[in-house]
This record gives C-alpha cells, structure tokens and sequence, in this order.
C-alpha cells in the first residue's frame, strides 16, 4: 500500500511540472509614489496538454474576508473587458497579445486609494495558475515650511521648526547647516520625527542659512531658512514709542471729530437765521391794499355824516384836494357850481357825492 501511494504521488508531481506555470516572479510587495505608474508582471507558461480556452483575470483581494474580491481587468474570448470603474482609462494589459504569454498589466497615474493586494489569475482547462503583488502608493513630502518660534537674539532660546503640509507618515526631518560659521559641524540634536531644533542661549555664531530635509520611503522635500541672531532691542522704546504714536493717533481722531461736530453746528445755526429771518420780515404792501384801505376810511367817514356837519366836512374836503387840481387861469376856469367839479375828483379819492341844497348869504335856503 505504501508503494502504491509513492507512486501516485510521483505522478501527481509529474504532472503538476508539466502543468500551466508561472514565470519569474517578482517581489510580493511594491511601494510607489502617488502619481507614478507600475507593472504588475504576470507571464506564464502553457502545457501542451492544456486544450481549454485561456483566461485571464485580475482582480483587487479584498481586505476583510467576509467581502468578495473586485474584478479589474479580464480577458476571455480573445476580448478584453474592464471591470473596476476606479481604474478605467488607467489600467490596460502590457501585451497586445495576452494569449503570447504575458498576463502582466500596468497602472498609470498612481493614487492612494490604489493600494492593496493584487491577484493574477491564468486559466486553461486542465491548468490554473495563479499569484498576488501588494501595491502599496504613498504620497511624497511637498509644501515644506522652515521658520522659527521665538525671538532671534543673543542669549535667547528659540526653535527652528520644519513641517511638511503633504507626505503619507511616517515623515522624518534632518537639520543642517549650509552657510555661516561651522557651516560644515554636525547638526544640533533633534525630534526627527517632529522637525523641532532647539537653540538654546543663542550667540552670533548661530546666524547662517539653514536647510531642513522631510523625507519618507518615496521621496524627499526640503525647505531653507536664513537665521540672524542680533543683540536684544530697546523693548521699553519700542513700547514708548507705540504708546506715544496710538495717544497722538487718539488726539489726532479727537480733532478730527471735534471740527466735524463744529462745521455741523454752524451750518444748522445758519440755516435756523435764515428761517426766523424770513418769518419776522412782513410781506410789502401793494398800492392796490393801501388805495382801498384809504377808501375805506373815507367810506366809513362819509357814512358817519349827519346834514348838520356835512358842510363842514364838504369844505375839509375841498381844502384837502390839491390845489393844482383846481388853479387855472380865470379865462378857462368853468361856471358851473363849485360842488359839480369837485364831484368828479372827490369820487375818484373815494368820497362819494352829495347833493348840498343851495342858500342865500344869509343862510335861508332857496
């Protein structure tokens, strides 16, 4: 019985050996930079015993097994078919023939979310074949950024910081010295992985330009920084003359704001003049008012008349009228009675005519 089952053994090795294979290798896991691109090689050898249709599958291993794998790229029937819509236009097979042998593809245009592990698969009734590449894609340090925190002067501590804003983790950091005095001496103890260098109790000699390297397993960054370290300033003048520059600021904004006020002020006052001016002053009189106040006064005197006073008030009357009125040469001067020429004047000035009954000189009416 034991020799029987060497022997099939032996047979089943045999025809493993002469089965469908796989061909160099490469390493199980790449690490690539975002942006970039890879081939995952997949070349393979077929048996002649191997009569079946080909194909050839690759398909993106999911991390939890409780999920299916994510077909990419499959060819099958002398076709070519794209699967996973995150790599289309991205990822196409290296061969134009597959069928020749090579299964490997190519990724372009690298991403993060590309990571993972990858499986090659080559089918051909009765043969199988199949192996898996981890990709693994990081993201270069970019954006770095070198200052200092802290005040640059003789026998202060301050720090030299360097950051880079892009870069997968873990991220190192490398201080050195490029121009200056001791230029060439090693660099100050620091957190690598922070980028942090420490000056303590600082001297001239520590002003030079410096360059800070961020670097991780893809690629590299750097930043520079020129450091002056001066003798302390006058920080009591510096706080004097701030508070003196902000009260000349405040006095200045105060004058400003006073003359608004008073500009204001005087331009209401003048315009209130104006205004009581122009209500105190009484409208002027028309001649047209002043004629028929005049009338009426003459009316109401001629009204109060009684036949006893109008004589009287008949010769005030006359001896009011203008005497230019009246003065003309003997030779012109009319016949008629005294009352008739006066009645066309005495009607004009307003007065209104009355009839004075004739009378002898000794006062016996006719």
């Amino acid at each position: 019985m034991d020799s029987l089952a060497v022997l099939w053994l032996l047979l089943l090795s045999s025809a493993s050996m002469s089965a469908l294979q796989l061909v160099a290798p490469d390493p199980k896991t790449l690490i690539l930079p975002q942006g970039d691109k890879v081939d995952l090689d997949c070349k393979f050898m077929l048996d002649p015993e191997d009569t079946g249709t080909l194909d050839i599958e690759w398909s993106l291993v999911a991390s939890d097994t409780q999920q299916t794998d994510q077909q990419i790229l499959t060819f099958a029937g002398d076709k070519t078919y794209t699967m996973y819509d995150e790599l289309k236009g991205r990822v196409h097979f290296v061969s134009l023939d597959p069928k020749s042998g090579d299964a490997s593809i190519e990724i372009i245009n690298l991403k993060q979310s590309d990571s993972g592990t990858y499986q090659c698969k080559v089918k051909k009734v009765p043969g199988v074949a199949s192996k898996r590449i981890t990709l693994s894609v990081l993201v270069k340090p970019a954006k770095t950024r070198c200052y200092v925190e802290g005040s640059q002067e003789i026998g202060r501590d301050f720090s030299l910081k360097c950051e880079s804003k892009d870069g997968t983790t873990p991220l190192t950091y490398t201080w050195q010295k490029i121009s200056g005095q001791d230029k060439n001496s090693p660099p100050v103890p620091l957190d690598a992985t922070t980028g942090v260098l420490p000056v303590k109790n600082a001297s001239k000699e520590y002003s030079g330009t410096y360059r800070c390297l961020s670097h991780n397993r893809v690629g590299s960054d750097e930043c520079l920084l020129i450091l002056n370290v001066a003798p302390p300033s006058n920080v009591a003048g510096k706080i004097a003359g701030a508070v003196i520059g902000t009260l000349l600021g405040l006095i200045l904004l105060a004058l400003i704001i006073f003359c608004c006020c008073r500009k204001q002020k005087e331009k209401k006052y003048e315009k209130e003049v104006q205004h009581e001016i122009r209500e105190d002053v009484a409208p002027p009189k028309s001649r047209n008012s002043t004629a028929r106040s005049y009338i009426g006064s003459n009316h109401s005197s001629l009204g109060s008349l009684s036949p006893s006073n109008m004589e009287g008030y008949s010769k005030a009357q006359y001896n009011k009228i203008p005497s230019e009125e009246f003065e003309r040469p003997p030779s012109h001067a009319p016949n008629s009675v005294p009352s008739k020429v006066a009645g066309p004047n005495l009607s004009r000035m307003g007065a209104i005519p009355v009839m004075i009954p004739a009378q002898n000189k000794d006062g016996s009416v006719v």
